[in-house]
């Protein structure tokens, strides 16, 4: 993983919720990586207006809970809003990005299932996998 990261690579990891998740995570990123910090992609963020301007990188839940509860946290208090996180090469540019406490996979499919759903988590999802994939082979 390093080596591939390094020769210019390009990982997204996402689906992946709460503090137990995300300190799995980070050790073992870490472990691949450990000179190269973890930090919130900001606003400003080229990866965040490649061809669409993501503001906000939304809370997508599953399509289940979604139907059950109507709540966005898959893991209640332990997942209360979306983390988006990267880390970067010496020259600033994304090596990995990090979707934590949400799920945009999820917001790219499910358009036969739910209406309601598709329509309600797929426009900001589809912005955000549309940007992530083109910086992804412009970077």
């Amino acid at each position: 993983m390093r080596a591939y990261l390094l020769k210019g690579g390009f990982l997204w990891v996402d689906d992946f919720w709460g503090t137990a998740g995300w300190m799995q995570w980070s050790s073992e990123i870490h472990k691949a990586l450990p000179e190269y910090p973890i930090f919130d992609i900001t606003r400003d963020h080229p990866i965040r207006h490649m061809l669409y301007p993501v503001d906000d990188v939304e809370q997508v839940t599953n399509i289940n809970n979604w139907m059950r509860t109507r709540n966005t946290s898959e893991r209640g208090a332990d997942s209360p809003h979306a983390n988006f996180r990267g880390i970067a090469d010496e020259k600033g540019r994304l090596m990995v990005v990090m979707t934590h406490n949400t799920d945009f996979g999820d917001s790219w499919e499910r358009e036969s299932e739910s209406r309601e759903f598709f329509e309600r988590f797929s426009p900001k999802g589809y912005a955000l996998g549309i940007d992530v994939l083109l910086y992804s082979l412009t970077h």
